[in-house]
């Protein structure tokens, strides 16, 4: 007797629907979602084309921002002693050029040099309330410049200073120690000792140039903070009292004649 075994088929039979290739499904699919791939790939193209388009105009601005500071500073820097006329020209130009470049080009990083200039240049002008608004434009638009700003805030102490404002100039001076890794901290505190002085404030003056001598020995500010601390203490300590007068020698008794 004979026994039949039945082996089972090799392939199972599968719907139609799953035999469609890897490749047919993601033509499928392209065809599906071309709208919305093509869609992604303009808005892709475009950002791209945006991107470079301003990666381009600020290297335009850039360059055309760096061409005018030069010229400015050159201005600026070249006003002959002998010849009042032609250095006040040169100043004035420099001014407009100073404010082109902060005007126009705000972004490059040439703009926080020269807006800084701006304000010294119209301080040599003699634009005291132009030079302010400069500096104060300054402090406002490049306040995280910290290098510039300590300077800044000490040139507008001065500026307040030349008009007489001590309350202002004092903020001014002030302000310079409140900026982390400002540069020129020994000056503020020198000119705010100073201050003090002028107002016949010893006690904050001494406690200034102390500060100064404490926290910045290698100031060349500090050997002439030490002169004046010990002027201060010298008038601050009481005058030495009077030496009593010697007592008056007795007069010689007179002999009377016998």
């Amino acid at each position: 007797m004979t026994y039949r075994i039945k082996v089972p088929p090799r392939t199972l039979p599968v719907d139609e629907a799953h035999l469609v290739s890897n490749l047919e499904h993601w033509l499928e699919s392209l065809r599906v979602y071309r709208g919305s791939l093509l869609v992604g790939a303009a808005i892709l193209l475009l950002a791209a084309g945006i991107v470079g388009g301003v990666l381009w105009y600020d290297s335009q601005t850039a360059h055309k921002a760096q061409d005018l500071e030069q010229e400015a500073t050159l201005h600026y820097f070249t006003r002959p002693a002998d010849d009042p006329k032609k250095a006040d020209t040169n100043l004035k130009e420099a001014v407009t050029l100073y404010k082109r470049i902060v005007e126009e080009y705000p972004r490059t990083l040439t703009a926080p040099l020269a807006a800084f200039h701006l304000g010294n240049a119209l301080v040599q002008a003699n634009e005291l309330d132009a030079a302010i608004e400069a500096y104060k434009r300054f402090v406002l638009m490049y306040g995280s410049n910290a290098s510039l700003l300590g300077l800044v805030q000490q040139r507008l102490g001065y500026v307040y200073l030349l008009k007489g404002d001590r309350d202002q100039a004092a903020k001014a001076y002030s302000a310079v120690l409140d900026i982390p890794g400002a540069l020129n901290r020994d000056h503020a505190l020198f000119e705010l000792a100073r201050l003090e002085e002028s107002l016949s404030r010893p006690e904050g003056a001494l406690a200034h140039y102390q500060d100064l001598m404490k926290n910045y020995p290698n100031s060349p500010l500090a050997n002439e903070a030490a002169v004046r601390l010990k002027v201060l203490e010298v008038k601050k300590s009481p005058d030495p009292a009077p030496a009593s007068p010697a007592p008056a020698a007795a007069a010689p008794a007179t002999l009377k004649k016998p």
